[in-house]
């Protein structure tokens, strides 16, 4: 390997070191050595991200936009170095790597284009009725003000476009917000490099470094700190169920409650409607198979479970899917601790009431290989923890006896990132009946397709009601996401020149 990390923490444009070590564990290649965080290292971030945000706040949207887009020409200068770094971590695939780089950046360059715009901002304006009777009206103007500094949490499935540099630290610095970036243990290495770049810009423009560091992952007491510290307004998180309610239930219990914006799990349903799979079961079973595998089945938005009438036309999906995942090898996830948790999940289903094996495997160590289940409506509804997601290339067949269980097994999912409609014209009728159910439950509705790739664009929704996230209003991805560290201020009778830039010219 020709990158080697520094392995200190990023605090305030300075590198720092610290007495406490931890070791990467590599899929592949030489182990490196990092500072461990500590509650004290967090304490020095907040500070330094309190002090420069007032400065911050007060910076043009052209100047943010120059920052995110020399942020991207910079992660873009150390293409290699990331690329070859995160491979070895992840253990994913460099075309993998390169292309998430490609949407990380991205999104940056989105995002300096949106708030260029301006019409985030939701600037309003009531002009003063000075004789309106029996009451005056004064002058009020409204506009969108960044709510304070911004803790991150790197995620371990996407080590580039929902880490050190993602979705919710450019949300943050576009809204005008400085960011603490608390690093996933999974890959130091990249969120280092990564963090290099940000520092980079920000030295490059002559900007405030308070406006950005990355503590590296260390005992669960960083977190904590993190996200209880009172400086931190609002707090971005993806990552497990578990980890992410602890850390949410801490936001709601600090003296000053604040936002927890945590995507937490999804195992995205998808329906098959009976002419679909009638005129074209078998191809959607190859597609679906597919899509449970891409990356190791390690996407938020992998469609776990798939609900289809049963009869011939079932059997014609099972077998297409069954056949599909037979001809995946076993592919090396994330982290030693992925692997061991999903064998643990297919164990747990394999074992439950009413559930048929289509499809065994035996993997070890890091790799995981596919498993395909099948169980009736029944069963699934009696047994909560089937609904539960498998973190990997597991598929779950929901067999209904007719139209009518079907919106019934719809109407029994949690909150879901996304739904699926596989359907054709002559479904019609029966989507019509499950769409208001799927609105209800998912953040993003889709039909005839796949939900594994989510398009980072002005529409995006991802997000949905618990437990796929905490905030259903929310969105992680796309512009609208930056609505999350943003807060509405009304001035009722200022001045003019007391205004914020970009209500005076209103």
């Amino acid at each position: 390997m020709t990158f080697t990390p520094h392995g200190d923490h990023l605090i305030a444009g300075e590198r720092v070191s610290a007495e406490g070590k931890l070791s990467s564990a590599p899929a592949s290649g030489n182990a490196f050595e990092f500072s461990a965080g500590s509650p004290e290292l967090v304490a020095e971030a907040c500070a330094a991200a309190h002090a420069a945000f007032s400065g911050f706040a007060a910076t043009t949207r052209e100047e943010r936009a120059v920052l995110l887009e020399t942020i991207a020409d910079e992660i873009d200068a150390r293409g290699d170095e990331i690329t070859e770094i995160g491979s070895a971590e992840t253990g994913l695939p460099e075309a993998r790597l390169q292309g998430e780089r490609g949407r990380t950046t991205g999104q940056l360059r989105l995002f300096a284009t949106h708030i260029r715009d301006g019409a985030y901002l939701d600037r309003r304006h009531d002009t003063a009725l000075p004789d309106r009777q029996p009451l005056p009206r004064p002058d009020l103007r409204m506009m969108q003000r960044p709510i304070g500094p911004v803790a991150v949490f790197g995620a371990s499935n996407f080590p580039l476009a929902f880490s050190t540099a993602g979705g919710d630290t450019a949300a943050a610095l576009a809204a005008g917000c400085p960011v603490v970036v608390k690093g996933h243990g999974a890959h130091p290495g990249t969120g280092e490099i990564v963090g290099d770049a940000i520092v980079a810009a920000l030295a490059k423009l002559g900007m405030d470094g308070g406006i950005f560091s990355l503590v590296q992952g260390g005992t669960r007491a960083v977190g904590e700190a993190l996200v209880t510290d009172p400086r931190i307004k609002a707090v971005g998180f993806t990552g497990s169920l578990g980890g992410g309610r602890a850390l949410f239930d801490l936001c709601a219990k600090r003296p000053e409650p604040i936002p927890f914006f945590g995507e937490l799990g999804s195992v995205n349903p998808m329906f098959v409607l009976p002419e679909a799979a009638t005129a074209r079961g078998a191809d959607l079973g190859t597609g679906w198979a597919a899509s449970l595998t891409i990356g190791a089945g390690q996407f938020c938005t992998n469609p776990g479970i798939a609900i289809v009438m049963d009869g011939p036309e079932a059997d014609a999906f099972v077998n297409a899917a069954s056949e599909g995942l037979k001809a995946v090898a076993a592919q090396t996830m994330l982290t030693d601790g992925m692997a061991d948790a999903y064998r643990s999940g297919a164990r747990r289903v394999s074992e439950a009431a009413g559930v048929k094996s289509l499809l065994t495997s035996t993997c070890e160590g890091r790799s995981a290989a596919p498993y395909l289940f099948d169980v009736p409506a029944e069963d699934w509804m009696a047994n909560e923890e089937l609904s539960e997601e498998v973190f990997g290339p597991l598929g779950l067949v929901i067999r209904v006896k007719d139209a009518e269980q079907m919106q019934v097994v719809a109407a029994n999912f949690k909150g879901q990132l996304t739904a699926t409609l596989q359907m054709d014209e002559g479904d019609f009728d029966l989507a019509r009946a499950l769409l208001p159910v799927l609105e209800q439950m998912a953040g993003r509705v889709l039909a005839n397709g796949f939900p594994t790739g989510v398009e980072v664009a002005d529409t995006m929704v991802h997000g949905g009601p618990y437990p796929a996230s905490t905030n259903f209003g929310a969105t992680s991805v796309g512009t609208l996401s930056i609505r999350r560290f943003l807060r509405p201020v009304c001035y009722q009778n200022l001045p003019v020149a007391l205004l914020p830039a970009d209500l005076q010219a209103d």
